[in-house]
């Protein structure tokens, strides 16, 4: 046996993806060489302390666990490797190569085992699955649950996101294990300050929000949430309409997550006029040095301006406020409604903000194009649509028309790709010509609704001048209009026109062509056949002959209308004779007496 073994498409397992590289044992250690990355990782051979040969998903693979609980799995190996490599351990390494059965049933309860930074679920004394206690990012306690979030790898197709135990209720075993060697952040040491019971909106609640040096802890009633300052890409302080409360939101990636639900944005919601004293847990000197002249150790102002300072030195972020954008109402904000919550756009300098629920942020640099759309509902608003360069469409509905020109403005001047630009463009110096008589306000889409009148009826002109029309012919149209069709009538529409200038300065209406009826061809009656056979005669009428001699019996002198009048009231009080069956036809009976019939 040679002192070392090659392997090559050996494939390592790193949270969640597989990185294809070639792995060596060689007696001073086990080497692999990422293909991807080029990383080498070393295993010094004393501590290679148990090593398992398995079938995994691309094959035959071998799990190492090392001294000082590292954990290493590699796949893509062939069934006939195993005699080799299990003779290459017990003769350079002094380890067995043990083989071992994974649980393949699908069974959902089982019993946990902590090995080391490794937790292995087991059904029937074979894993079932393993978890790296390192991966874990995050665990949360329920009533009687806990949930295992885990760290993400960018490079996986496919991750998983959380796991969900059930435990017994007070159970706090399972969930110190966890924490005992997962990845999870912890609160270790005071916090630089708190800000108590401040309201948010997303997630929806009264949080406690802990400001540590590398991240931000929200503590609510139900939930919590530890935010690494790294997750942060952007901070917004926008005002409210109403100009007595101000939002502030912070952009996430990734997001925060409480159940199935994942949070992009985390949007907290202060009234201008609650102001607030802080002061920081730490000396003037270590301000001084940390954040060097961003934050003091004593500062008073806006609640809102508090925690804007605050996160702005710890985050080291520029916040995005609104800029030169004024709406009709001389608010930086537009009322609008998206999908189906009503809530406000912000046109900033560099997109669009939408708040809060949904919150949507759009910035130019995706935008694709826009559109101005006629209200679905009424004509006093508009929608404001937003087409992004991946295909989304975001759609703003509910607007108020005396936005529209503040809105188109803005856009225009942002250089922003306008999709019905030629309309609106034409339509702008049309005021005069297309206002409204019973308002003097300007009414962009009734004017656009005009345009596309008057395109129609040029196009519809120019087909009457080539066919026929397709208008109908009135009655009620006068004699003159109708002269000018038909020749026999020139004359008296020539007399009717002598009635002076007066008539001539009207304003004439084109004439109607009249719709030439065709004749209709009447419809040939087939002729009746004497020999053909007659229908059989009802059974009112075979009573009526049988009885018409009996009724002029009773009433002599009778008239044949009289006759079946009297036939008809007879026929009423006949009485219909009913089949009588008796036992002695048993057979006659059931067949009567059958649901058949």
């Amino acid at each position: 046996m040679g002192d070392t073994l090659e392997f090559s498409d050996i494939y390592q397992e790193v949270k969640g993806s597989w990185n294809d590289g070639r792995l060596r044992f060689g007696r001073q250690s086990v080497v692999y060489k990422s293909s991807k990355t080029g990383k080498v990782d070393s295993i010094p051979a004393a501590e290679l302390s148990q090593a398992q040969w398995r079938r995994v998903c691309l094959g035959q693979g071998i799990k190492l666990t090392t001294s000082t609980g590292h954990i290493y799995k590699y796949d893509g190996f062939r069934d006939t490797d195993f005699e080799k490599i299990s003779e290459y351990f017990k003769a350079h390494y002094k380890v067995e190569l043990s083989e071992k059965e994974l649980c393949v049933k699908g069974w959902n309860w089982g019993t946990t085992k902590f090995s080391g930074p490794l937790l292995s679920f087991e059904v029937s004394d074979s894993p079932a699955f393993e978890i790296p206690l390192a991966s874990v990012s995050q665990c949360a306690t329920g009533k009687n649950e806990v949930t295992l979030e885990f760290h993400q790898n960018d490079e996986a197709e496919v991750s998983l996101m959380e796991v969900r135990f059930y435990v017994p209720p007070g159970d706090t075993v399972f969930r110190d294990r966890v924490l005992s060697k997962a990845d999870v952040i912890q609160a270790t040491g005071d916090a630089v300050c708190i800000f108590k019971e401040l309201q948010c909106l997303t997630p929806r609640g009264r949080y406690d929000i802990r400001i540590y040096p590398s991240f931000l802890h929200l503590h609510g009633k139900t939930f919590d949430y530890k935010i690494p300052y790294t997750t942060v890409l952007r901070l917004f302080l926008l005002p409210h309409k109403d100009q007595r409360q101000m939002f502030f939101m912070i952009s996430l990636d990734p997001p925060i997550k409480q159940g199935q639900t994942r949070y992009h944005f985390l949007i907290l919601l202060f009234s201008k006029e609650e102001d607030l004293s802080l002061s920081l847990n730490m000396t003037e000197e270590e301000v001084e040095k940390r954040y060097g002249g961003k934050l003091s150790k004593n500062m008073s102002g806006s609640l809102y301006e508090m925690v804007g300072r605050v996160m702005k030195a710890l985050v080291n972020k520029k916040i995005t406020v609104p800029g030169n954008f004024l709406g009709h109402s001389g608010t930086q904000c537009i009322t609008c409604s998206y999908k189906a919550s009503s809530g406000l756009l912000y046109p900033l300098e560099r997109g669009f903000v939408y708040i809060h629920k949904p919150p949507v942020h759009l910035r130019f640099e995706e935008v694709s194009c826009v559109n101005f759309a006629r209200g679905t509902t009424t004509t006093r608003s508009f929608d404001f649509e937003i087409e992004t360069k991946q295909g989304t469409q975001f759609t703003f509905s509910s607007i108020e028309r005396e936005e529209y020109g503040k809105l188109f403005d803005f856009v225009t001047a942002k250089k922003l790709s306008i999709k019905n630009r030629g309309f609106k463009e034409g339509i702008k110096g049309k005021d005069d010509m297309l206002e409204d008589s019973d308002e003097d306000q300007h009414d962009a889409y009734l004017e656009r609704m005009k345009e596309e009148g008057k395109i129609r009826e040029e196009a519809n002109d120019s087909d009457d001048s080539d066919g026929e029309s397709d208008e109908s012919f009135n009655p009620g149209e006068e004699e003159d209009d109708i002269a000018e069709e038909y020749d026999s009538k020139a004359s008296a529409s020539d007399s009717s026109a002598e009635g002076g200038d007066s008539d001539r300065e009207k304003k004439k209406r084109p004439a109607k062509k009249a719709k030439v009826v065709k004749e209709r061809k009447p419809r040939k009656k087939k002729p009746k056949d004497s020999g053909a056979p007659k229908r059989p005669m009802s059974a009112y009428f075979l009573w009526l002959n049988a009885s018409r001699e009996s009724i002029k019996a009773e009433h002599p002198g009778i008239s044949i209308t009289e006759i079946s009048k009297r036939a008809g009231e007879m026929e009423g009080e006949r009485e219909i004779p009913v089949l009588q069956l008796s036992s002695s036809h048993p057979s006659l009976l059931s067949f009567f007496c059958s649901p058949f019939h």
